[in-house]
């Protein structure tokens, strides 16, 4: 629930943001591309023979977002993945390779509802060997109708081991 709150926090910076002093009259399209560094530490339940290890990552995390305004309406599309990520596990040495995709799509009323906000997260640590790969996929979906009733919310998680 963690990404989803940093999601929704960053859709709305990005809503503030490209909305400007033109307000929700004339349709404003804003797409920004960007790159930046990033260090995150996973912990691999399946590395180390199975015992498990930390792996310290690090690389360049590219990000795309993008927002239409057109009346009261607002879509917005993002997108991250990883570019260039690598690391070693703590414990064995062993060198992996941080790869996937993140993207997230949402189309709000401003003034009102509705709402429909959906997330999908591939999330690969790919490890030397058999069995050292962690494949983490998320799936958010929730629809809010347009007099405020939840009609959706899906949250389906998981993380592999291959």
């Amino acid at each position: 629930m963690k990404s989803v709150k940093a999601s929704l926090a960053a859709v709305v910076v990005l809503l503030l943001s490209t909305a400007g002093p033109l307000g929700f009259g004339a349709a404003v399209t804003s797409t920004v591309s960007t790159s930046f560094p990033i260090t995150i530490s996973v912990f691999v339940p399946c590395a180390a023979g199975g015992a498990g290890e930390v792996v310290d990552l690090s690389g360049t995390l590219h990000a795309v977002f993008s927002t239409t305004v057109n009346g009261n309406n607002v879509h917005s599309q993002y997108l991250f993945n990883p570019q260039g990520i690598s690391g070693v596990g703590e414990t064995t040495g062993a060198k992996y390779q941080g790869t996937g995709e993140t993207r997230a799509d949402m189309n709000v009323d401003v003034v009102a509802f509705p709402l429909i906000f959906t997330f999908v997260n591939n999330f690969k640590i790919i490890g030397q060997g058999p069995n050292n790969n962690f494949l983490v996929h998320e799936n958010l979906h929730v629809t809010i109708n347009a007099d405020g009733t939840l009609t959706a919310f899906v949250d389906n998680f998981s993380f592999t081991c291959q």
